[in-house]
């Protein structure tokens, strides 16, 4: 039994979306300073696609009430697609600390995300018996 046209356009339509969206697209490849840091960027990646066709001869003779005919070579289809890659944030990796560093100041998850390595710092010196004064993200 032979493939209907439509299953090849949606192949095509998906083989372009993964050439054009993969994990190096959310996190990105990160970039060494001069000085030691790594900064990786994070974004956010969204996408839709539509595929469509349809036999055109086929559907005039069903709308005439013709009886149905082989229409094999009538087919006729499009695809598209749209890809949005937003900056989110950078992770910024120093020898003994990660931060994270949204580029969206507003948004309250973001800024969670970039307390809680403060917060796990400060977990695991609490564990270990150290104090120190908390970092400036974590003051009240």
């Amino acid at each position: 039994m032979s493939s209907h046209p439509i299953e090849s356009l949606f192949a095509t339509t998906m083989e372009s979306i993964q050439h054009m969206i993969d994990v190096n697209t959310v996190i990105g490849d990160p970039i060494e300073t001069p000085d030691g840091l790594l900064i990786i960027p994070v974004s956010r990646v969204s996408f839709g696609f539509a595929v469509g066709g349809g036999n055109l001869a086929a559907l005039v003779d069903a709308a005439q009430g013709s009886s149905a005919q082989s229409h094999e070579g009538d087919f006729g289809g499009g695809s598209g697609a749209g890809v949005t890659v937003q900056p989110v944030a950078f992770l910024i990796i120093d020898e003994d600390e990660v931060l994270f560093l949204p580029v969206d100041e507003d948004n309250p998850y973001l800024k969670l995300a970039g307390i809680l390595p403060d917060v796990a710092r400060e977990i695991r010196d609490a564990i270990n018996g150290e104090q120190e004064d908390p970092p400036s993200s974590v003051r009240a």
